[in-house]
């Protein structure tokens, strides 16, 4: 992608949108709400002179406090309203790191390695976040509920893993095969993009995850959304599990 020296955000935007990789697969969150945001975000880091690394490290920023605040403060509406904010703003600077990339035509192994393990981190620190806020500051009547953060996190890790994995072996297939390991963004990113899958696949979105922070002081309800998101994911790992091995099987 060519960025004039002069562009303004309007038109890098643009720029960014048709050359946006394709919706099929994105839930309601990322496909309408993660990802024009992170666009912004992008398009106002390039023109501030930012590296993806950088806008990568603002994310990470943005994210592991309010996961720290998750653990360390009392559950009150003003803390629900800063922690959701900043998960928000950490996952649309997470989309933003790498159209910052295409834009300064600047990715590297390096950037990929810095996102993904960041990435990686998040998952792993998240849900024991919320497992430590249920045991300082929930009145739980069983402490068998602790086991619905810890095993989200489980889940939400290997999913993560897997579907990486998967990805990857289709990048090294691909090569053997004598074609590129990156796949080209599709100039119509609504192409083949099911509104009714974004639909379905919404409890899997991490985004919805971070709008549920919202629930936060309101133990009840949190951990009835919380641990049903859990279930649903749940069941798309194993779903997905199955469709990718049988399409490790293929290759």
């Amino acid at each position: 992608m060519t960025v004039a020296a002069k562009s303004t955000r309007r038109q890098i935007v643009r720029q960014l949108a048709s050359a946006q990789k394709s919706n099929r697969g994105a839930a309601v969150y990322s496909r309408w709400v993660n990802r024009p945001v992170g666009r912004q975000f992008a398009a106002v880091a390039h023109l501030a002179g930012l590296s993806p690394n950088q806008v990568s490290a603002l994310s990470g920023v943005f994210t592991f406090a309010a996961i720290a605040l998750v653990a360390t403060i009392r559950p009150s509406w003003g803390s629900a309203v800063v922690i959701c904010v900043g998960l928000v703003v950490g996952y649309a600077l997470d989309s933003a790191d790498g159209q910052v990339a295409r834009l300064q035509r600047s990715g590297s192994a390096a950037g990929e390695w810095l996102d993904h393990t960041l990435d990686a981190a998040k998952i792993a620190t998240f849900h024991l976040a919320v497992a430590i806020c249920w045991y300082r500051w929930y009145d739980l009547k069983h402490a068998q509920w602790l086991l619905v953060p810890l095993a989200f996190g489980a889940i939400s890790s290997i999913f993560f893993h897997a579907l990486f994995l998967a990805d990857m072996l289709r990048r090294i297939r691909r090569v053997e095969a004598g074609g590129n390991s990156v796949t080209t963004a599709s100039v119509d990113p609504d192409e083949s993009a099911s509104v009714m899958r974004s639909l379905v696949v919404l409890p899997n979105d991490y985004g919805v995850l971070c709008l549920t922070m919202l629930l936060l002081p309101v133990h009840t309800a949190f951990l009835a959304v919380y641990t049903v998101l859990a279930a649903a994911n749940l069941a798309f790992l194993l779903t997905g599990c199955v469709r990718w091995f049988r399409e490790m099987r293929t290759m």
